[in-house]
């Protein structure tokens, strides 16, 4: 697991809460990068990643590269969080770093609308690298913003469905559905009440159920947040009615809101070996590629299924496709080293063997079009899904925003009070969430 797996609505409040202005980091545009990266240097790289595993996978990483480079010496500091970043970009300075990778992808819009972060497209047009036939589109997507590519991806992460094959064969399902009313069916005969709740949920289709989040789902629909004009769409695009409009009919078939949120109470940590996937709680569940490990780590005692999360019965001919998200790694804008700390970024996020490895140690999606290609990724069936799911021309992410993933938060509020009936009024609501996302942006901005 990465640690930017570390649930979707942390990493959207998170990216809400930072108050990364212009005016607070580097106050210009500055991308001058005058220093010689191949005299003897040293950068300083944060990370977030606090795992054993993980620091051991991006520590031989980077030992690889200074193999590779062995004028320029990386100096390494893990378990950094947005709001350290943030605070130390705008101070500037000797301590502050020369390279930055990020977990939170929503805050891509103000890293680069900010300049925080460099501009990387001189450095990519100087190496020769087209980011279009290096990385997929999704993942080019959530790494630039308004057209400047302050960031690359880093590894990824790419949601699918997981299932119970005990299970299955036990209620006589053959394989996973792949449309959304194959879904509810499965969902409904995978489901076992007992007394006012269930000794066997076939799917938690409310939102607050982990990864079934309102991006997650929508992204089975194609649905974009924005319009050409940088207008809130989510009232225009019918994906996102049709989207809530299938929610609430789950909900229904399987119970109503209040036996699921009852039975939902009594759900394990999403991240410890409770998990309500894990101990057979549901059947079903919507989640990450990390989850298969971690389900394994918890000894888990049914064979576990992974396929790609069903879509809608209109759109069947788009099945395999998903949500994606990822880590990402930019140079931050105060250092004087720009020209070494580019080098790093570069042999980490589009070196096909260095993402091939570091995707095997830590069991993330490959970030490249070339690593999800190698012969040398990891054969597993369950993680080749994802990667398969990575590489589908309909996945789709969440687009990067000036205020971070506010309008995130915004829908997802609205989510909340959809499914609990404190709005009724699917149209209205939608309208409102528009209103209110365009709103916060012109604040922003």
């Amino acid at each position: 697991m990465s640690g930017s797996t570390k649930t979707a609505a942390a990493a959207v409040a998170a990216a809400a809460a930072i108050t990364l202005l212009t005016s607070a980091c580097t106050g210009s545009a500055n991308n001058t990068a005058g220093d010689d990266p191949s005299k003897d240097v040293t950068i300083t790289f944060w990370h977030g990643w606090s795992a054993p595993s993980e620091v051991k996978a991006i520590d031989a990483n980077v030992k690889a590269f200074e193999k590779a480079h062995p004028n320029i010496h990386v100096k390494v500091q893990g378990n950094i969080t947005d709001d350290k970043i943030n605070q130390a970009l705008r101070a500037g300075g000797p301590n502050a770093p020369d390279v930055v990778s990020s977990f939170t992808t929503d805050n891509v819009g103000k890293f680069c609308s900010s300049n925080a972060f460099a501009d990387l497209d001189p450095f990519l047009k100087k190496a020769g690298i087209d980011p279009a036939a290096t990385f997929p589109k999704p993942m080019l997507e959530y790494t630039q913003f308004e057209g400047k590519r302050c960031t690359l991806p880093l590894l990824g992460d790419a949601y699918g469905l997981y299932y119970n094959k005990d299970a299955f064969k036990a209620a006589g399902i053959a394989s996973p559905p792949k449309t959304l009313s194959e879904f509810k069916a499965d969902a409904v005969k995978l489901t076992k009440s007992k007394g006012d709740s269930y000794s066997q949920l076939g799917f938690m289709p409310n939102f607050h159920g982990y990864e079934s989040t309102t991006t997650h789902l929508a992204a089975q629909w194609g649905a974009k947040y924005f319009d050409a004009d940088g207008k809130s769409n989510v009232a225009k695009d019918p994906g996102f009615a049709a989207m809530f409009t299938w929610q609430q009919d789950m909900v229904k078939a399987l119970g109503g809101f209040k036996k699921l949120e009852k039975y939902r109470s009594g759900f394990g940590d999403e991240w410890g070996a409770k998990n309500p996937f894990h101990t057979g709680q549901v059947a079903m569940a919507i989640d990450g590629e990390w989850r298969a490990g971690m389900a394994k780590e918890a000894g888990t005692k049914f064979e576990i299924g992974v396929a790609p999360f069903p879509v809608p019965d209109d759109q069947a001919d788009t099945y395999g496709k998903g949500y994606l998200s990822g880590t990402i790694i930019g140079v931050a804008n105060t250092s004087a080293k720009k020209n070494a700390a580019w080098e790093l970024v570069k042999y980490m996020a589009t070196d096909t063997d260095a993402v091939v490895a570091f995707s095997n140690a830590i069991h993330n999606v490959p970030s490249t079009l070339a690593a999800l290609k190698s012969p040398d990724l990891d054969a597993d069936p369950l993680f080749r899904t994802f990667v398969e799911i990575a590489q589908n021309p309909n996945s789709t992410t969440t687009p990067a925003s000036v205020n971070g993933g506010t309008y995130q938060l915004t829908l997802q509020d609205f989510g909340y009070a959809y499914e609990a009936g404190k709005q009724s009024d699917l149209a209205a609501g939608l309208k409102g969430v528009d209103e209110q996302v365009d709103k916060d942006i012109a604040q922003a901005r």
